[in-house]
Formats: C-alpha cells, structure tokens, sequence
C-alpha cells in the first residue's frame, strides 16, 4: 500500500473542487468534507476498490471495444448482473480536467466516461440518483505498467465528489488469471468464465470479418450495417444462452453472419497490402482515441487486421502458468511438500484452462473460416518463439511489449506488407516494443509505423499514413522481402 501511495501522489492533480468541465458543473465538496477527505483518501483504496457480488447494482463497463465490451457486458447479464457499457468519449474533457498529466491517454479517457455518465445520470434523476446502485468495473493488471494504477487513481478522484464516493470499484486482476469467483452470484463462476472467454473470441471473430469484407464491399456501407446487426443479435444470443453453455447457440448464427458477409464481397479483385496492428489494447481497440486509424488505412488502400483481444486473455493465462512452474521450482529447492501439492493443483487447474480455451478459440474461428477466409489468432507459443529464444525480448520480462514484438514478427512471416504500432504517448511497453521493431523491420525492408495518441489531432498524420501504405503497396508488389526469423 505504501509503494501505491508514492506512486499515485505524484499523479494525483491538487485541485479537488468540482469545476465547470465539458459543459458539466461537478459537485464538489465542501471544506469540511475536503478535510476530511484528505486524511482517509489512501485508506479508502482498500475499502471502495474490492472484489464482490456486483448483483442488485448497476455495473457500468468502459467501452474499450466497440464489440467486446458489448458480448463482455451481455456475458454479466446473462449471470444476472445488470451491466451496460458506457458511453465513450464524451467526457475526455472531465477525464483532463481531473488528471495531472503525467497518465497515460486510456485513463483519461476511462476516467472521463465514467464522470460523464454519473452526472449525465445524477441530473437525469434528480433526487432519486442514488450513487449505492452503481458499480465500476475497471481491471488490472500487475507489472510496471500504469494501467495497473488507474482503479486506485480514478478512486481518489471519485471521492472528491460527496455526490459519488458511494460508487464502489469492483476489479478482476492479471495477478490471479482475472478470477471471478468474488464478483458474480456465488455458483455461477465457472459459468461465467468459460461465456466470457467464448465472448471475447466472438468479439474477435466479427470484428475480423468487418476487416476482411469491408475493402471489399460493392456497396459502401453494407458491411458495417451487416454487422451491426449481427453484434445485436449474437449480444442477445449470449445474453440468453442459460446455464447450458449450449455453445452451438452462438455458433450457428455465427457461420451464417459469415457467409452473409462473404456475399457483400467484391469478387476477382486483387488482394490490397495487408497491415497488421499491434500495441497498447485499449489504444487499438478504442476507435475515438486512435481517430479510426483502421478505417483512415482502409482509405488509402490498405486490408487491416489488429491484434485480438483473446490474445490478451491467452498471454496472461499462458504467465500464470509460467509464473506457477517458477513457484514449483522454489517450492522443489524448499523441499516444502505442501507447497508442491498446492503448486501442482493450481498448474493443472490453469492448463486445464489452457487447453479449453484453446479448443473454444479454434472451434469459433473454424466455423467462420469454413464461409470466410478471416486471418487466424497469434498463438501464444508462435508469439513467443518469434522473440528468437529471447535473443529479441525476454519473455519473462512481460508487458505488451512481448506481444507487440512477437505478433509483429508473426504478421510478417505470415506474408503482411506492413506493421503499425498504436500506442499511448509515453507507453513504457509500447516505446519498447519500438525501439526493437524499428530498426528491425528496417533491417527486413517491411514498412513499419509508429502511431501514439494522447487526443490531440497530428498535423501530419494523414501524410504519414498515405507515405506508409504506399511503401505497404511496394512491398506487396515486390512480392515482400521480409526475411523469417
């Protein structure tokens, strides 16, 4: 708790006021609760940034994807929990006003969503907003990266406003494989883990066929209004899915939203330069703060694929076990029988998970690819074996940085024209990932592209993104000169 306390005091902003930000006056404290506030604002990270039942209140959800967090927020209800996705972007300018600087953009933005949609609600209701009835999910994640810091900075925040220090912050964590034991009904965990993770992967699977379809539509717009369609049908479809897990209830749907999208293609037409995206998840996934970079290189003639969310999921199951093979090996040398045992039960229960969520991944991609040929996921193992025995990057060392550098160098043996790096301004994982890919790809003569967002508009962006595409047409024209590593 101390090391967070350092940490977030050199972020936290010294005004505490409500202030009139984004067209929303936010009501502040007064100078008796400020004092107060002051002394128990640390303390209060323990007690309002929990693990717990979020039934019987309303679970608001950051909109990083446009499709994920829609299937991840009809994967709670289908528990019982009342969850929506919050609208995006709106309140940037509260998410500023109350953040020093020195965050980085994802949690601005998050923090911005969530003032914006508790005073949107708070003047929607008047004297019945009752602040007890929500729930804010933010997770986390251990390591150096700030994002692990965002719940407990966006708590302080919080609590600056009498009208919302009742909203408690409920979290999953990278330091325990995202378990949800503590947050849903008692008994439906396990329910709830496997609909989520199959979720994430349809998440993945439609936005893939909008990637794969959209450069080639005969008619502008029908792939989008196609998928739109199809996102509400498959959110219903898991909403509504029961405690079966009747899997072929998604699956089905699925194939035939395929093979839909297939009919809106363009046939006979030449392949475009296929660029492949990669970097910091909520920056890639969030199209109001990348200011749609997908559809931008769409326009100048590129095919985009990003990195998927299930990859994510993948990576931090594939360290637990890693991290759980480390503990066996200490617990060996301790010669702690008992600390075997327990190691031991807790790999087998993650490999179990392991292999189920490998199956379910190539069970959903293989009933879309057999109506559409959308690109495969990175699997972890293939990631990890691009770093070149960690000659590259340590593995070890974590962050998205692994997952950057080792998807980049699977997108180019794979045969893409071009990498793009989107990231925060200042993302430690991302610089990294960078400084290794840029004189790499460099070296492999593949277009490479650095693409950082802090919300403002680069003046040379568009120059930037026409000047990479064009050297993606030549590769792919030259028939690629990348070399396999």
């Amino acid at each position: 708790m101390l090391r967070e306390q350092e940490a977030l005091r050199d972020f936290v902003p010294v005004r505490i006021d409500g202030v009139l930000a984004g067209g929303i006056q936010l009501p502040g404290p007064n100078p008796m609760q400020r004092e107060v506030m002051e002394s128990s604002a640390f303390n209060r990270l323990g007690e309002s940034v929990q693990q717990f039942d979020v039934s019987g209140r309303r679970l608001l959800i950051p909109d990083m994807s446009p499709t994920g967090s829609r299937l991840i927020a009809a994967s709670f209800r289908a528990v019982g929990a009342d969850a929506v996705v919050m609208e995006t972007y709106r309140g940037l300018a509260l998410g500023r006003e109350y953040t020093s600087g020195k965050e980085c953009f994802p949690c601005q933005v998050t923090l911005g969503d969530i003032l914006h949609h508790l005073e949107t609600e708070r003047q929607r209701l008047g004297s019945a907003f009752a602040p007890e009835r929500y729930v804010y999910f933010l997770p986390e994640a251990d390591g150096p990266c700030r994002f692990g810091m965002y719940n407990k900075l966006q708590r302080l925040v919080l609590d600056r406003f009498d009208a919302y220090r009742s909203v408690p912050i409920v979290y999953i964590s990278t330091r325990n494989n995202y378990a949800t034991a503590d947050i849903v009904p008692p008994g439906k965990s396990s329910y709830f883990r496997k609909l989520s993770y199959v979720a994430v992967i349809i998440a993945d699977v439609l936005d893939r066929i909008t990637w794969r379809v959209r450069p080639y539509e005969k008619e502008a717009g029908s792939t989008d209004g196609l998928m739109t369609d199809a996102l509400n049908k498959m959110v219903k479809a898991v909403e509504h899915m029961g405690p079966e897990l009747d899997f072929g209830r998604l699956l089905g749907p699925l194939a035939d939203i395929a093979a839909r999208a297939r009919s809106l293609m363009k046939t006979g037409e030449r392949r475009r330069p296929r660029i492949g995206i990669i970097g910091e998840i909520y920056l890639r996934s969030h199209p109001c703060s990348n200011q749609d970079i997908i559809r931008k290189l769409e326009a100048y003639g590129g095919e985009v694929v990003n990195a998927s969310l299930g990859e994510w999921v993948n990576f931090v199951n594939f360290e637990s076990i890693r991290k759980s093979e480390h503990q066996w090996q200490k617990a060996w040398r301790d010669r702690s029988h008992g600390g075997l045992r327990e190691v031991a039960r807790r790999w087998m229960g993650l490999k179990i998970e392991q292999y189920y969520q490998r199956w379910r991944q190539c069970q959903v991609y293989r009933t879309v690819r057999e109506h559409l040929d959308i690109e495969p996921d990175h699997g972890i193992q293939a990631v990890k074996k691009r770093l070149d025995h960690n000659r590259l990057f340590h593995f070890a060392i974590g962050t998205e940085a692994v997952l950057s550098i080792g998807g980049a160098l699977e997108y180019i043996h794979h045969g893409y024209d071009g990498v793009v790096n989107v990231f925060p301004f200042t993302c430690m994982p991302s610089t990294i990932a960078s400084s290794v890919l840029r004189p790499l790809l460099h070296e492999m003569k593949v277009p490479y592209l650095d693409a950082p967002y802090d919300g403002a508009i680069q003046p040379n962006r568009d120059v930037a993104l026409r000047t990479f595409l064009y050297q993606a047409r030549q590769h792919r024209d030259v028939g690629g000169q990348g070399k396999e590593r």
